[in-house]
């Protein structure tokens, strides 16, 4: 029985040391605003990790109505807690919503990124857009801050992370800002493609 006992010790600490986290920090897209949390793309992120790349855990550390200032100050709390090998960063669409300046943006994402490198993670940054409303100016402004960031940091990027779904009627919430279920597997479909490469 102690044998046993110890092997069956030795195999959970192997399995614990062995394991990859991956955290995804965001605001409600990535916390499955409006749907089951099982129905929201990073619930089917770690599906196709399961099928496809197993050893990874995710660690999804997002909160509706989040800013970048709020991601900033919630990073190091994940980075300890979680120690993740990957960190992927959906922020910003509600900083763009209230009109925060580009440049206020920008400069808490870049910090977010610089603490998950200096912390030993990779870094995947998903990119958002905002309403046409807010006047060409701005949206263009906002929408470059992610490339921006990219070339800057030398880390990966998702374009607009629901190009193919924010125009489809049918795969968006009512509030027209929030995709619903159905939009959910084209957003994994477009983070896996970005994400698989930092698994290697």
């Amino acid at each position: 029985m102690t044998r046993f006992l110890f092997a069956v010790i030795v195999s959970l600490m192997s399995m614990t040391a062995t394991a990859k986290a991956i955290v995804v920090l965001g605001d409600s897209i990535s916390a499955g605003y409006g749907i089951e949390v099982a129905q929201g793309w990073v619930a089917l992120l770690q599906k196709k990790l399961d099928e496809k790349e197993p050893g990874y855990t995710i660690h999804n550390e997002s909160i509706s109505g989040d800013t970048s200032a709020g991601g900033l100050a919630r990073i190091d709390r994940a980075l300890t807690l979680h120690k993740p090998n990957i960190i992927i960063i959906e922020l910003g669409a509600n900083d763009g919503l209230r009109g925060l300046p580009p440049t206020l943006i920008k400069n808490n994402l870049a910090e977010i990124a610089h603490r998950a490198q200096q912390a030993g993670a990779k870094v995947l940054l998903l990119s958002m857009r905002i309403p046409p409303n807010y006047g060409k100016r701005y949206t263009d402004l906002f929408y470059t801050i992610y490339p921006q960031l990219a070339t800057e940091l030398g880390v990966p990027y998702v374009p607009f992370i629901m190009e193919d779904v924010a125009l489809t009627k049918d795969m968006m919430q009512a509030d027209g800002l929030h995709p619903n279920a159905k939009g959910q597997p084209a957003i994994a479909d477009k983070v896996w493609l970005q994400l698989l490469p930092l698994l290697k």
